[in-house]
């Protein structure tokens, strides 16, 4: 089967296609997404407004026709945090779903962090041991722990790169007292969650999704690898903090020369490298791997787990 998932996010509207059987592993087809930016278009009152919601359907409009030119089988479609949590979230929601013409997959921050947890666990395997597994979206940071495929520990919390750069940096570059206000609002929401994880069985292996930490270890980690199109990197605290109060004293076009800095990442790095490193400080993980499989292929391996047999496609 020919599947699909729309994944409608923070920063970008992102299909992912791959043909799919029971007990095999997924294979990419296509990969496509549109650069939205969703919370510059979200008002004082948490509304998305109007110009919003046209960013949202032409990008979905973009999709379907990949989707169609791709043959695909069957459409999921995902929600995370920019829409779930606006006040006008439903209207919005019935809007998109009209234009689909599919229903959409409203996911909470745990859920989130549940099916990353699952895209990492099969992309590293048993071998790993016990897994911690990190995320920071637009509008949230996740953290997942366990030994099985269901994490034993699941949290989510408001510190996505772009909420936060639209609350607490305003400037470009922000002043100190904007990166001061964002440090301690991000120091004062990590405290209890840190004290949640520390009190878990310690990590045997830690690894991060999303491409904000994608960007920052193409920034500050190392390649240790290439297995086919990925790269696999790993990124150690120390290197990171080398670059975080760097990157706030650059303007977002200067951002753009460092090493995997995209525009639709510029204006949002500083904000993610400050939870990443805050992250890492207080759950006291010296390294992390990056894991190429986020919440999308979640959701496909979810999806494909419910195949009955090979049969059936």
């Amino acid at each position: 089967m020919r599947l699909g998932v729309l994944d409608i996010g923070s920063n970008t509207v992102h299909l992912l296609v791959v043909d799919a059987k029971a007990r095999v592993r997924p294979d990419p087809f296509l990969d496509q997404r549109s650069v939205v930016r969703l919370m510059q278009y979200v008002e004082d009152s948490g509304e998305i407004n109007d110009a919003g919601v046209k960013a949202l359907t032409d990008a979905i409009k973009k999709a379907l026709m990949f989707a169609r030119e791709s043959g695909v089988e069957e459409l999921v479609g995902i929600v995370t945090s920019a829409i779930r949590e606006a006040p006008n979230g439903a209207v919005v929601m019935n809007i998109l779903e009209e234009v689909a013409g599919t229903d959409f997959r409203v996911l909470s921050g745990e859920e989130e962090a549940a099916l990353t947890f699952l895209a990492a666990r099969r992309w590293h395997g048993w071998a790993a041991g016990r897994l911690m597994v990190l995320d920071i979206g637009g509008g949230s940071f996740e953290v997942a722990c366990g030994m099985n495929e269901e994490p034993e520990f699941v949290a989510s919390v408001p510190l996505g790169a772009g909420r936060l750069t639209r609350t607490f940096l305003p400037d470009d570059p922000p002043t100190e007292e904007q990166l001061k206000d964002l440090r301690n609002y991000v120091k004062a929401q990590m405290k209890p969650l840190a004290k949640q994880i520390l009190d878990l069985e310690p990590a045997d292996h830690v690894v991060a999704t999303s491409k904000t930490f994608r960007s920052l270890a193409r920034l500050a980690g190392q390649r240790v690898a290439v297995v086919g199109p990925e790269e696999r990197r790993r990124m150690s605290r120390d290197d990171l903090g080398d670059w975080v109060n760097r990157l706030g004293r650059l303007p977002a076009r200067s951002r753009l020369e460092l090493p995997g800095i995209t525009p639709e990442r510029t204006y949002q790095i500083v904000a993610g490298a400050e939870v990443a490193m805050r992250a890492m400080k207080d759950f006291k993980v010296k390294k992390l791997e990056i894991c190429p499989w986020a919440l999308r292929e979640g959701v496909l391996l979810e999806r494909i787990d419910h195949f009955e047999s090979n049969d059936a496609l």
